[in-house]
């Protein structure tokens, strides 16, 4: 039991000063991408590092299985070059024991990353979003409630604000919809609601439509007028109302299930989150099976094997497996891999991979 507390000691601390390094190179890295972005606005400097502080651990979260290899090759590397693990073999403990407690503490790791972190970093992203539109009006945002959906888009000349009951899958035709307009100074100046809206190129086309005149007339409905056919200028684009939904790691995991359940009452596909949700829930699995690919390279003593080369090539596997996930992903969020399948197929696959490599080693 002190071996087992040794070792998971001695993983959690290795993990912790490499997450500490890389979080430090990804704020620094990101402060100059704010500096880029935001070069032409006025802008103070503890703005850009506040942006910069809720917007890096946006990236860094999703490296975090590459974090979990490196801990895992320095930790081995440490144990064989010291010959803590050949004085742990010689004492009667196998190879696969050893790994009993540091696999424990990536699990936990993982555990945690999915239960904490993903939230913090969801509440982070929702507040770079909302910092950065209110130091670019211009932009557009959508969000999903019980009443339907709703549409922001910007102009030199003001707001508008969409709400609409329902939509098609890629929120380009809008049913049962209402336009409110907004002068610069957020005067509400006019109200139109329509049987449906389509967007095309340069604006949208309303049908059977209704306007209300809001500003400066103390009686609209007499001034409202009645369309057939009605066009409103936007910049919007189909990919940018796409866009607006924003990634689904911004949504904590624990609201995801509510939240699909209202993009599909909305009409629009859940599929993309619905993946996540599932790679979020693997995530545990994937850093446990990251953890033993990096020991099935460097388990063995400093004198067996060539340490440059193995440190090199359990590395390299760590990344091929990080990219065979996120193409996993991809091909999931197209419909071409189902669901599950995508999600849970490379954490278990890496994990089955380096559990048969381990068992050849000992057998070995």
């Amino acid at each position: 039991m002190t071996l087992h507390r040794y070792f998971a000691w001695r993983f959690l601390t290795t993990f912790g000063a490499v997450f500490a390094i890389f979080l430090g190179l990804a704020l620094l890295f990101d402060f100059m991408d704010q500096v880029r972005r935001f070069a032409g606005d006025e802008v103070s400097l503890g703005a850009l590092l506040g942006l910069t502080v809720l917007n890096a651990p946006v990236g860094f979260y999703r490296i975090l299985p590459l974090l979990m290899i490196i801990a895992s090759v320095t930790l081995f590397i440490s144990l064989a070059r010291s010959s803590e693990l050949v004085v742990a073999r010689a004492s009667g403990r196998s190879a696969l024991r050893a790994l009993v407690a540091p696999g424990i503490v990536a699990l936990a790791i993982g555990a945690v990353a999915v239960a904490v972190f993903n939230p913090l970093v969801a509440q982070m992203s929702q507040e770079y979003e909302a910092r950065t539109d209110r130091i670019d009006e211009d932009g557009s945002t959508l969000s999903i409630s019980d009443e339907g959906l709703w549409l922001r888009q910007g102009s030199s000349d003001g707001q508008t604000v969409i709400r609409a009951l329902s939509s098609t899958l890629d929120g380009t035709t809008l049913r049962q919809v209402t336009f409110i307009s907004f002068a610069q100074d957020g005067t509400p100046v006019r109200r139109i609601e329509a049987a449906n809206a389509t967007l095309t190129r340069g604006g949208w086309d309303l049908r059977d439509a209704k306007s209300w005149p809001l500003d400066r007339n103390p009686n609209p409905e007499a001034a409202a007028r009645a369309y057939d056919t009605l066009r409103i200028p936007s910049s919007l684009t189909p990919e940018g109302i796409r866009d607006s939904f924003g990634s689904p790691s911004a949504i904590p995991i624990w609201e995801l299930p509510a939240f699909i359940d209202q993009l599909e009452r909305a009409g629009f596909s859940a599929r993309r989150h619905l993946v996540w949700f599932h790679m979020e829930l693997a995530l545990p699995v994937f850093m446990v099976a990251m953890m033993l690919v990096g020991a099935s390279f460097t388990v063995r003593h400093a004198r067996v094997s060539r340490t440059g080369a193995a440190v090199l090539v359990a590395i390299l596997a760590g990344f091929a497996l990080y990219f065979v996930r996120n193409f996993a992903q991809i091909l999931g969020e197209n419909g071409q891999m189902p669901i599950l399948l995508a999600a849970w197929a490379p954490p278990l696959a890496a994990l089955g991979l380096a559990l048969g490599r381990l068992f050849r080693l000992e057998d070995g």
